[in-house]
């Protein structure tokens, strides 16, 4: 048997999370393993968040091509070649690749362990015949998708969010199956690279934002041509001679879509499979379920292990795991006292136009029946930018209490997911809506957007202040 390996802190999985855990950790003098059975990365860097923003930027040119008139210039059909598309996805990939290479790891001074983890007590773990028992672990593993029970789906080929960017041939019509935010911003990208596209959603698609700002986005990908199934059931597959037959239930009608290809797009469960979990003593939220019971620090139910990122089941963005992996390296190595705020966690969507929110939501507060909070919006229509841009279709919506402490921020429009940071930096500050007073965006630019809300909502509170004392004085005045 091997030597027994004792680093301060192991962490299981080199994606996004782990690697973000591993490198603050060792920047703060601690000893590092990392396990990891497949590529270093992750999802985030060779299937999932960099690969498809890459092919989002792709169909943006091909859209810019297609409305080119409207600046004065002719329109055209561009000539997407799909082999063209997957080696500029995959060059994009290459070129941040380094970064996650054994060697560049290695160099920082990180073990590095290949294999499958699997814990042996609530001390340790082992690695086939490696045995590693560490001060902490950290369960970075990152999630699988979701594959639904639908008849006849196992006998015929499909795609998930991260095999379609692996795919070099053009699809002819792509039915996603799910209308959450990877269904919508791959749905629109095809459709835009040529590809004739059907989202099916069982519910509302976007069902996870704020309606009035999903319903802006959606219009434009339904008028590029996306054809949108709600409230909506893939029933059965069947592979045919030519393509694949989708049949669609939608109340007491069926019909029956001509399909090249399947996407399905119905979420991500943690990867936690494979764990032995309960030799560690780690417990579930609730028995049955795939997600782990989380303290606000990232403990597990055993003190010795967190977790981060998609395998921690909150946000599955890449920036909230590398939040998270700062807050467990401190709290493991340093003995700070820390707490992980979902709230403070801004999720982008790169449908365009693009939806950005931080903070709760207006629906949220109905959901909870909260009283007292003062909803402000703005069009991009009122922005010089956006319509110098020909991009007008947009809102930035501010959510604040009476006191105009800010709770909440949505964008949807062109740099929604730039600007959210403006927002999201308020709300972790405790900033009320009229620090934005305080700043001066240049001109003209999207930000000068929160000066106006800013300078309305002075205005609104300076009324408000002087209605009393004008009342006052008006009765002391003669008839």
């Amino acid at each position: 048997m091997a030597d027994l390996l004792t680093p301060d802190i192991c962490i299981i999985g080199g994606g996004a999370g782990g690697l973000a855990v591993a490198t603050r950790a060792k920047a703060l003098g601690a000893s590092v393993l990392v396990i990891e059975k497949g590529p270093l990365g992750g999802n985030s860097l060779n299937t999932a968040a960099l690969p498809s923003k890459a092919l989002v930027a792709a169909a943006r040119r091909a859209h810019y091509i297609r409305t080119a008139g409207a600046f004065g210039m002719t329109d055209a059909d561009p000539k997407v070649s799909a082999r063209g598309v997957f080696d500029h996805v995959h060059a994009i990939v290459e070129g941040i690749a380094p970064n996650a290479t054994p060697e560049h790891l290695t160099g920082l001074g990180i073990q590095l362990l290949g294999g499958e983890a699997k814990f042996v007590d609530r001390h340790a773990l082992a690695v086939g015949e490696q045995q590693v028992k560490a001060r902490h672990f950290v369960i970075a593993t990152g999630s699988t998708p979701y594959i639904p029970e639908i008849a006849g789906l196992d006998s015929v080929p499909f795609f998930t969010s991260a095999s379609i960017l692996d795919n070099p041939r053009k699809l002819t019509h792509l039915v996603v199956i799910g209308g959450g935010p990877v269904g919508i911003e791959l749905a629109q990208a095809f459709r835009r690279l040529g590809s004739e596209v059907t989202v099916v959603e069982i519910g509302s698609p976007l069902a996870d934002c704020d309606p009035e700002l999903a319903a802006i986005a959606l219009a434009q990908a339904k008028a590029e041509g996306v054809a949108i199934r709600t409230d909506a059931v893939v029933k059965a597959v069947q592979q045919r001679s030519l393509g694949i037959g989708v049949t669609v239930q939608r109340g007491d009608k069926e019909e029956v879509l001509d399909a090249s290809h399947i996407l399905v797009a119905t979420g991500r469960l943690p990867a936690l499979d494979g764990l032995d979990l309960a030799k560690a003593g780690i417990k579930r939220r609730k028995k049955g379920t795939p997600y782990l019971a989380l303290r606000p620090d990232l403990r597990t139910s055993n003190h010795r292990v967190y977790a981060v990122g998609d395998a921690a089941g909150g946000p599955q963005h890449t920036h909230a795991a590398s939040h998270q992996a700062n807050l467990v390296a401190e709290s493991a190595l340093l003995r700070h006292s820390v707490r992980y705020d979902p709230y403070l966690v801004p999720s982008a969507i790169f449908t365009d136009p693009e939806i950005a929110e931080v903070g709760v939501t207006e629906p949220e507060l109905k959901r909870r029946g909260r009283n007292g909070y003062v909803v402000r919006r703005l069009s991009f229509a009122e922005s010089d930018r956006a319509r110098a841009e020909r991009q007008p279709y947009g809102l930035v919506k501010l959510v604040t209490d009476k006191g105009g402490k800010l709770l909440g921020a949505g964008v949807v429009g062109t740099g929604a997911a730039e600007m959210i940071s403006l927002f999201g930096f308020a709300i972790a500050n405790g900033l009320s809506i009229r620090h934005f007073r305080n700043f001066i965006a240049p001109y003209p630019t999207l930000t000068e957007v929160a000066n106006k809300l800013a300078d309305e909502a002075f205005h609104d509170s300076a009324q408000a202040s002087l209605a009393a004392p004008l009342r006052a004085l008006r009765r002391r005045l003669p008839w």
